[in-house]
């Protein structure tokens, strides 16, 4: 394997990941009600909507992000402060299945787009004024490592309400 080769590997290796990761969302909120879903177990801290509500505008935010990275100049990005959000407040207006729905069909959408990049896309870079090497592969990453943060908490959230589904 090439060097060239052994890189994208480690691309799809991403993609599998954020494909588990949207699966864990889907098992975690299985066999629960919307109003379950939507309650907050733990005060003062986000339900199980709410965080695949998060995880669902994080991708949207990224996906804004890698447009403007695909075409090119090396664009200046923004950070994102999810507080007072209004896309995500409006998001959480649907139902706790739609947020869910959603997210998983966004999720696919997503993984499909980038598994069609090519290795020199995956590389193209933005200016992130937190973050001095950003490129669409350190995005990527970002993202699996924000989202097994919050699917952590998801699951926190999740053994108090009956058994896990496998």
């Amino acid at each position: 394997m090439s060097h060239d080769d052994a890189k994208h590997e480690a691309h799809h290796r991403l993609l599998r990941r954020l494909e588990d990761q949207s699966r864990d969302v889907e098992r975690l909120t299985a066999g629960l009600g919307d109003d379950v879903i939507a309650r907050r177990v733990v005060e003062g801290k986000w339900s199980l909507k709410e965080l695949a509500g998060h995880l669902w505008r994080v991708q949207q935010v990224f996906e804004g992000r890698l447009d403007a990275m695909l075409r090119g100049g090396n664009p200046k990005l923004e950070s994102w402060n999810p507080d007072h959000d209004p896309p995500f407040e409006r998001m959480l207006q649907r139902s706790s299945s739609e947020v869910i729905s959603g997210f998983r069909a966004a999720r696919a959408a997503f993984v499909e787009r980038l598994t069609k990049l090519g290795p020199a896309e995956w590389h193209r870079p933005g200016q992130h004024p937190d973050f001095p090497l950003y490129d669409v592969h350190f995005m990527i990453e970002y993202l699996a490592h924000h989202e097994a943060h919050h699917i952590y908490q998801m699951y926190q959230r999740r053994v108090g309400l009956g058994k896990i589904p496998h």
